[in-house]
């Protein structure tokens, strides 16, 4: 909860709930007990329904092992032909040992491999991916990716001199029927 909430909890709710509990021992009137109740449960209602809002709409805390996998052109941020052919060139894969391989495709058919590694900058909220690529590289690896978050996912987006911004997302390619 936030600053407001504990100053709220110590100046009013704890004296208000100490106050209601003395006159409860002095007076014995059930009046004091329920409304100390009624108190207590809307406040854990209110805890309860904060912490359920924040895990269903704050946004992915990324570390490190969320990008590993294979990470291929998001086409449903710009339909059609131009999506379709990145879709079938383009893709790349991080693995486990923090090595990071772009394909250079026809396809399902490799063309061509660029190599390099991985690396996170752990000063944010959330990591932020580093890609080192062996020189000489492909004009879409030359800088880091914009991370995007979203609630339950994320994805990459790629500064290209020939084409723009790229987006990728982690998922298996598959042929375009």
């Amino acid at each position: 909860m936030g600053f407001g909430f504990n100053l709220g909890m110590i100046f009013i709710i704890l004296p208000l709930s100490g106050l209601l509990l003395i006159l409860w021992l002095i007076t014995k009137k059930s009046l004091f007990v329920n409304a100390l109740g009624i108190i207590w449960g809307l406040i854990v209602i209110l805890v309860l329904i904060s912490g359920a809002t924040h895990f269903i709409f704050d946004k992915k805390k990324l570390k490190h092992k969320d990008f590993y996998g294979t990470y291929v052109i998001d086409r449903g941020f710009f339909k059609g032909k131009q999506a379709d052919w990145q879709y079938d060139h383009f893709r790349f894969e991080i693995t486990k040992d923090d090595s990071i391989f772009f394909y250079v495709t026809d396809k399902e058919e490799i063309k061509r491999t660029y190599k390099g590694t991985i690396s996170t900058l752990k000063q944010y909220y959330s990591e932020r991916l580093v890609i080192n690529m062996e020189k000489p590289t492909h004009h879409i690896m030359i800088s880091n990716p914009t991370i995007y978050r979203e609630t339950w996912d994320f994805y990459l987006v790629f500064n290209s001199s020939k084409f723009y911004n790229m987006y990728f997302r982690k998922g298996i390619w598959r042929s375009i029927e």
